[in-house]
């Protein structure tokens, strides 16, 4: 088994893939198995989200590289722009992870959330795709990627200070 747990911007030459649906890819500890048919153990920094095409390493220096994997999804076509603003704001309003294509949205199969969709004017169809949805506002914020880096342990728990706790 290889251990995985540094990101690269590049490389050279590719050992191996791990294809991996989009839940496996925000783990951050994970057992899969590799195109191959080794076996990998990852460990990744919380709050790491792999994406397709990423390039990871460890110990021994072999380069994986990561795949989004085919999964069910439904592809939300929107006939105008107020249609996809209207279905993209109630399905953030959910906390839904959602993929923006041009005049559509990719979210996972929901059958509430299909109905809401149909109903806001978007035309939705089943897929079997690769699911990348935005990463959020908020990710990657003061991160550098730099040439290749080490994912960083977890950190040590901090103290969650509350309104009712004595002044110090």
């Amino acid at each position: 088994m290889i251990t995985l747990h540094t990101k690269l911007e590049q490389a050279d030459e590719v050992h191996d893939e791990l294809v991996l649906a989009y839940d496996q890819r925000e783990k951050c500890r994970l057992r899969a198995r590799l195109a191959s048919g080794g076996e990998a153990a990852l460990f990744m920094a919380r709050g790491t989200v792999l994406r397709n095409g990423d390039l990871l390493t460890g110990e021994d220096r072999r380069v994986v590289r990561v795949t989004a994997a085919r999964e069910p999804t439904y592809l939300v076509h929107c006939p105008t722009e107020r249609v996809m603003a209207r279905c993209a704001f109630h399905l953030g309003n959910r906390h839904t992870q959602v993929q923006i294509g041009t005049g559509s949205l990719r979210i996972r199969v929901d059958p509430v959330l299909k109905e809401m969709v149909e109903g806001l004017g978007a035309r939705v169809i089943e897929e079997v795709a690769a699911f990348e949805p935005e990463p959020g506002a908020y990710a990657g914020a003061g991160h550098s990627h730099g040439g290749g880096h080490a994912l960083a342990p977890v950190p040590l728990r901090q103290k969650i200070h509350r309104p009712s706790d004595p002044v110090a």
